[in-house]
Parts: C-alpha cells; sequence; structure tokens
C-alpha cells in the first residue's frame, strides 16, 4: 500500500503541476487578449474556472495524503497516546464516511445530472467537467484507508508526548 501511495502521490504531483501550469497560460491568455487586442476571449473564462476547480480538489487530495492540511490538534496532543490513536482511528473513519458519501456518492449524482448539460463557453458538456468531485472522493478515501491502516498498526505516530516543552 505504502508503494501505491508513492506512486499516487507523484501522479498527483505531476497532474497539479499541469493543470496550474495551464491555469497561468489561461489566465495570461485572458488578460493579453482583453488588454492587448481589445477582444475579450469567451472560452478563456470557463476553461479557468474548471481548471481551478479541478487544481482544488485534486490538490487538496494530495495535501491530505501528505498530512500537509490544517489540523487543530492542540487538545489531542494533551491527551495519552493511546487516546490520541483511537482518536486519530475515528477522525480517518469520519473523513472516509464523509469522502464516500459527499464526494464520490454525491459526486457520481450531480455527473449523472449534469452529464448532458451543454456548457456556454466551451464545446464540451458539463458532466464531465464535474468528474472532479467524484474522484477527488476516490483519491481522498485511498488517504485516508492508508493513514487509517497506520494508525491502527501504529505504523504513523504523530504524537507529542504530554508536557513536553517544545508544544506551542
Amino acid at each position: 500500500m505504502r508503494t501505491a501511495k508513492s506512486v499516487l502521490d507523484r501522479v498527483l504531483t505531476v497532474v497539479c503541476v499541469v493543470l496550474f501550469s495551464a491555469l497561468v497560460l489561461d489566465v495570461a491568455w485572458q488578460v493579453f487578449a482583453r488588454q492587448v487586442l481589445n477582444s475579450p476571449s469567451g472560452w478563456s473564462g470557463e476553461l479557468a474556472k474548471y481548471l481551478f476547480i479541478w487544481l482544488g480538489l485534486l490538490g487538496s487530495a494530495l495535501v491530505f495524503g501528505e498530512r500537509g492540511h490544517i489540523a487543530v490538534d492542540v487538545v489531542a496532543r494533551r491527551l495519552p497516546a493511546p487516546v490520541q490513536r483511537v482518536l486519530s482511528v475515528l477522525v480517518q473513519i469520519a473523513v472516509l464516511v464523509f469522502a464516500l458519501t459527499t464526494l464520490v456518492w454525491g459526486g457520481y449524482r450531480v455527473v449523472a445530472l449534469a452529464w448532458d448539460q451543454n456548457l456556454t463557453g466551451l464545446p464540451v458538456n458539463v458532466g464531465p467537467l464535474y468528474l472532479a468531485l467524484p474522484l477527488c472522493g476516490v483519491l481522498v478515501t485511498f488517504y485516508a484507508a492508508h493513514h487509517l491502516v497506520a494508525a491502527l498498526t501504529g505504523a504513523e505516530q504523530h504524537v507529542v508526548p504530554a508536557g513536553d516543552p517544545d508544544v506551542l
């Protein structure tokens, strides 16, 4: 599972870099067309919106997988190590439930509803663009399962002993 996570991290990093680069080029074109050519581009605003959505969702999944997200754990760090482990397991289960119900299942329903809707600024349908939501859910589910296994087996220890002077 660790190898799969490592490969997925690398692939997601490349995808996010490509999406960000495309977003920068698209917005630069939009500004150039509006300011220099005095002819605003109708499609570049729509494309920027969907590139930003995909980048935000896939980037958030990557950050969650790397445990780089914001965590308010002041109280949790003051608890005994066994309680911290139980709390970590409960948090990962909550993330799994959220990812599966809201992102995967809810995202699938949104994609199904919008699959054949036309997009005004681009020659594509809206549904495939909404696939970012269930895809992000699948990625977060994988990462949460990975973190859950690590918490259960003790392979990942993010505990700070109570009373550590370096805390806070």
